[in-house]
């Protein structure tokens, strides 16, 4: 199962203007400037903080799983990253303080202070700086709990495994006050070995912030697989049978509502099934027999049938599960944008580790939309 929550606020802190506030700008920004003479003339760093109130009730409810089975992933998308290095990395933290989004822009002119910046947390009235003992000003976070993602030659999209920040925050270890996504180091420093203080230019991660006109909200995703396989008298589609198979779902809707959980059933049978007779129910040709897929290897993935980008990829959280009705797999449509339209495909593996294995892809053309 795949579940989205899509950010609360967010805004980008910028060392060169110290009390401006950008919390309504469609793009955050991640920023190194350095000069031709090696000057670092600006860095910039990003808060951005989602409501885990329906996670934290979901772990207690049992819905969803315990710590060890349970992972969390921090989406950010690319919006025309700039002058970015091949090899780099970016960092996560959980913020130590509350914070303000504001309602300022970076092109406002004069700056608008009424929100987070770099040197306060809440507006240039108020003025309560960031209590920091690591930087002074450009936010504060808890140092000991950082996770990264590593840039090697790749697309700067983010899916940051944030799974020990979410498990501080609902145990009760530390406040859910947000991520601090910045490089590591501190504005001011000389280690070359930390980003933000050294000489080297490094670009600009430039990602869709929550005020964003397109689909591309910064999003938590949390992943756990909910699959179960109790078979009743079904028996398995044989290997033969899966050389040439036909896969797709029972009554699917073209419309679901937003808040919906929704349980879809996919069938697998014979392209080209035998006739079979019984003295008691005569002949049989045997497409309306429910068989079982694959245990275990069979999954779908969902897509986004405008923009042909994977909503829920295949993997350990998009397995199809198995009752003595059939196969089925469940879809809460809460964590989906409403108004889009979206379609289901699925991977089969079977003989998985020998030297039979198979891999097919499915593809079920009929798209759903979700419904406000």
């Amino acid at each position: 199962m795949h579940y989205f929550e899509y950010a609360e606020k967010d805004t980008t802190l910028y060392s060169r203007s110290g009390s401006q506030n950008t919390g309504i700008d469609e793009i955050l920004e991640v920023v190194k400037d350095v000069s031709s003479a090696g000057v670092v003339q600006g860095v910039s760093r990003v808060l951005i903080k989602f409501d885990t109130t329906y996670i934290s009730s979901s772990i207690s409810s049992g819905l969803i799983p315990s710590s060890s089975y349970t992972k969390f992933y921090l989406n950010l998308y690319d919006a025309n990253s700039r002058g970015l290095n091949v090899n780099q990395n970016l960092y996560a933290y959980p913020v130590s303080q509350s914070w303000d989004m504001g309602y300022g822009r970076e092109d406002n002119n004069p700056i608008i202070g009424d929100g987070a910046s770099w040197n306060y947390r809440d507006n240039d009235q108020e003025k309560t700086q960031w209590a920091s003992t690591i930087t002074g000003s450009g936010g504060t976070w808890y140092e000991q709990y950082r996770v990264s993602q590593s840039f090697n030659n790749e697309p700067s999209d983010v899916r940051m495994d944030v799974t020990s920040i979410v498990w501080n925050w609902v145990h009760g270890d530390v406040p859910n006050e947000g991520f601090m996504v910045k490089r590591s180091g501190s504005l001011g420093n000389t280690d070359t070995n930390l980003d933000e203080g050294s000489s080297t230019p490094l670009g600009t991660f430039s990602f869709f912030s929550r005020e964003t006109h397109t689909v591309y909200q910064p999003k938590l995703e949390a992943v756990w697989d909910d699959s179960v396989w109790n078979t009743g008298s079904l028996s398995y589609l044989t290997n033969t049978e899966l050389e040439d198979v036909r896969l797709y779902p029972r009554s699917q809707r073209e419309h679901y509502k937003e808040n919906s959980k929704v349980k879809f059933r996919v069938v697998g049978r014979p392209l080209y099934p035998e006739k079979t007779f019984s003295a008691t129910a005569g002949y049989s040709t045997g497409y309306n027999t429910a068989k079982m897929l694959p245990s275990g290897s069979t999954y779908y993935q969902l897509v986004d049938v405008f923009t042909d980008d994977i909503v829920i990829p295949y993997g350990s959280g998009s397995l199809v599960s198995c009752d003595s009705t059939g196969n089925y797999f469940n879809l809460d449509m809460k964590s989906l944008l409403a108004d889009r339209f979206y379609r289901i495909e699925y991977k089969i593996v079977s003989g998985s580790g020998t030297s039979d294995e198979t891999i097919q892809y499915f593809t079920y053309l009929p798209s759903f939309k979700v419904v406000r």
